[in-house]
């Protein structure tokens, strides 16, 4: 497991389209996710410490995101072939077990987490109405370990996106596992 950080955020970049597979049977693509207001586009997946350590709040913060025009969804990237925990199979598993509010997507040609330039699970990419980049961050001040009451950095951010259009200015890059590119 290499522990990463992630880019600062490049305010206005456009969120790049997809078409993936989701665990509840559908194709999913940009314009099936995005809420009226904006799009909280994240790379998890079900191994990873980091998102083990911050999933039921990355839960709450998409249940609660919806009330204000946020639409939400994740996508796992990583090669199972190491990591079978990975699997489709126990994709559709955690999704039901944790009731995930957004879909969960299969990205098995790691195509989009390139074109996203993602680095690390969780990772996270907040995007205005116009599907503009206004949030690139971390969750919240957890790591490995959820910090108890820490303030809801990408919840506040979102919300702010929402609001005004525009994401926060400080903002603290996200760090996690990192994505397990398949070989060559």
């Amino acid at each position: 497991m290499v522990s990463m950080t992630t880019p600062i955020c490049d305010f206005g970049w456009q969120a790049v389209d997809f078409d993936l597979p989701g665990v509840d049977g559908k194709r999913h693509d940009l314009a099936s996710v995005r809420g009226p207001n904006g799009l909280l586009l994240m790379f998890i997946c079900n191994h990873c410490p980091y998102v083990k350590a911050v999933i039921d709040r990355i839960v709450r913060d998409c249940r609660e995101l919806k009330e204000h025009g946020i639409g939400s969804v994740a996508i796992m990237a990583n090669d199972p072939t190491d990591y079978p925990e990975d699997s489709f199979d126990n994709m559709v598993r955690v999704a039901r077990e944790l009731d995930f509010p957004f879909p969960y997507l299969l990205d098995e040609t790691q195509e989009v987490a390139k074109a996203y330039g993602a680095v690390c699970t969780p990772e996270f990419f907040g995007f205005d109405k116009n599907l503009g980049l206004q949030y690139r961050g971390r969750l919240d001040a957890s790591r490995k370990e959820a910090v108890p009451g820490a303030r809801r950095e990408l919840f506040e951010a979102m919300v702010q996106v929402a609001r005004t259009g525009q994401g926060p200015r400080e903002q603290f890059p996200s760090m996690g596992c990192s994505i397990k590119w398949r070989n060559a």
